[in-house]
């Protein structure tokens, strides 16, 4: 995990136009947003699916940090005032804090579009018909039928009570997409993955997307602001459903195990060469941040 981490912060910081290039507050913006921070878990999982399929290592510097910058920008763009209006993400100001909402805006849709134009100039599968699958794949996760129709549906469910099933739907779209992304874009860096490898591949993903999720609302409701180097508590004092309101802390723990083994059980005909996807899993749903 600290080779990748580290590789990708290197990755990341080549990839992004340089603080001193015109316009230097913008690009200043960018990097303060994607570089110096998180777990970077979506690569990871990039990483981890691409050594299923023997993936050049330059490859998936390039997916992961694609599917990187859609995250950046997403939590820059979720910290605004119109959307969640927090101060606080991985441990120092948020973008529109440390510059200003305007410049936090541009910030999030430069990141948004740097993202596709690394999926667009640097050949990263076998053919160009795979590469643009890849493409796909990326674009419908952050659109509406992925990561921003989940965080449309989650500002139209504030201060709503969700049943179980609304908040999976919500999850699988505004998380669980680009999760899902992160994989198989990962995996689609290699050796071309037999229908059904690449369908024990997309089950694993959604299981662990939904993991995420139910670890997140735990440790929203129980690790401190410090901890989790953003403020915590949020979700409850914005009305909102989560695991934790609707199922109670310890039913929601027990749930993420299930999700745990589901998504360990789904790599079971994969072989060895799943064993980091397996590690990950574990990582996901045992964190403590």
């Amino acid at each position: 995990m600290g080779e990748v981490q580290a590789r990708m912060e290197d990755a990341l910081s080549r990839l992004l136009p340089g603080a001193h290039v015109a316009p230097a507050r913008l690009h200043e913006a960018m990097r303060y947003a994607a570089l110096e921070g998180g777990k970077r878990v979506r690569p990871l999982l990039a990483f981890a699916a691409g050594e299923l399929t023997r993936a050049p290592r330059e490859r998936l510097e390039i997916a992961a940090a694609a599917v990187e910058l859609i995250h950046a920008y997403s939590l820059v763009h979720d910290d605004l005032p119109c959307m969640d209006d927090d101060v606080l993400r991985r441990g120092k100001p948020t973008v529109h804090v440390e510059y200003d909402e305007a410049t936090a805006l541009l910030v999030g849709d430069a990141l948004h579009t740097l993202a596709f134009q690394l999926l667009a100039e640097h050949g990263i599968a076998a053919d160009p018909a795979a590469q643009l699958e890849m493409v796909k794949v990326l674009a419908v996760a952050a659109g509406s039928r992925g990561m921003a129709g989940g965080q449309q549906i989650d500002l139209e469910s504030t201060g709503k009570t969700l049943t179980v099933p609304e908040l999976e739907f919500m999850h699988i779209h505004k998380t669980g997409a680009l999760i899902r992304a992160a994989v198989l874009l990962g995996a689609g860096c290699g050796e071309p993955l037999a229908e059904a490898e690449r369908a024990s591949l997309d089950r694993y993903a959604k299981a662990l997307g939904l993991a995420f999720q139910v670890i997140d609302d735990l440790l929203d409701a129980e690790a401190s602001t410090a901890t989790l180097g953003k403020t915590a508590g949020k979700d409850s004092r914005q009305g909102k459903s989560t695991y934790v309101s609707l199922l109670g802390a310890r039913r929601a723990r027990e749930l993420a195990q299930e999700l745990r083994a589901d998504a360990q059980a789904a790599l079971e005909g994969l072989g060895s060469r799943a064993g980091r996807l397996s590690a990950l899993a574990d990582f996901v749903v045992l964190r403590k941040f």
